[in-house]
């Protein structure tokens, strides 16, 4: 009996030591250690926030994302475009050209007045007044030139001389040779022009690829630009 006891008591104290030195654990009181919560980086800027407002958070950053794939996705629009300027018959090859990109109210047409040059003159410039032409005219006939005419209208030739008016510059280029060689040595050739109708085609909303394909039916089109528009 003796020895149960000794036994006994010596198994106690071999648990009671072995506890206060940690080897079994610590046993929970209730009491919770706030050492790791301590122990944390800034601490003091954590917060916690309630499931609401997690969820919140969280679909205001799937939107953010989706609309950032969306504008990424979005292709570049370009806002007016302009074609032209087109006589009549250019005009009318052109939009049946341009009909299979199907634009719709995107694609607009418009008249323009333009000067056009129609034909060439061959000038000896102003004289300043009428007397200094009709001095100038009196040279002429000294050498043997009878075809020309004072111009006395307003315009910026009054008081020139126009020495003949030809629909090509080649035939006003021979009639050039020729004044030089009688000793006319002050005639000019000039294109004169007269007022037309053009046509010219605007194009609204384009994307890239579309615009590329617009620009590919227009350089068939020597004489026409593609031009930014407002």
């Amino acid at each position: 009996m003796l020895k149960f006891i000794f036994w006994t008591l010596l198994c106690l104290n071999g648990a009671l030591f072995a506890y206060s030195q940690g080897y079994l654990g610590k046993i929970d009181n209730g009491a919770h250690d706030a050492s790791p919560m301590k122990n944390q980086l800034n601490a003091a800027k954590l917060a916690l926030i309630t499931p609401e407002q997690a969820s919140a958070s969280a679909a205001a950053a799937k939107a953010a994302a989706a609309a950032a794939a969306a504008a990424k996705a979005k292709p570049e629009v370009i806002a007016c475009t302009e074609v032209g300027n087109f006589g009549a018959a250019g005009a009318k090859r052109f939009e049946t050209m341009v009909a299979p990109l199907a634009l719709g109210e995107r694609q607009s047409r418009r008249s323009v007045t333009a000067e056009e040059s129609t034909s060439s003159i061959v000038y000896i410039p102003p004289q300043g007044s009428k007397e200094g032409a009709e001095r100038k005219a009196s040279e002429l006939k000294q050498l043997g030139v009878s075809n020309y005419f004072i111009m006395s209208e307003e315009s910026t030739m009054k008081w020139g001389i126009s020495l003949g008016v030809f629909k090509s510059e080649a035939a006003a280029q021979r009639l050039l040779a020729s004044l030089v060689k009688q000793g006319v040595h002050s005639a000019r050739i000039s294109p004169r022009g007269g007022s037309t109708n053009k046509v010219v085609f605007q194009f609204k909303d384009l994307d890239a690829d579309t615009k590329a394909k617009l620009e590919l039916i227009a350089a068939g089109f020597a004489a026409q630009e593609v031009r930014t528009c407002e």
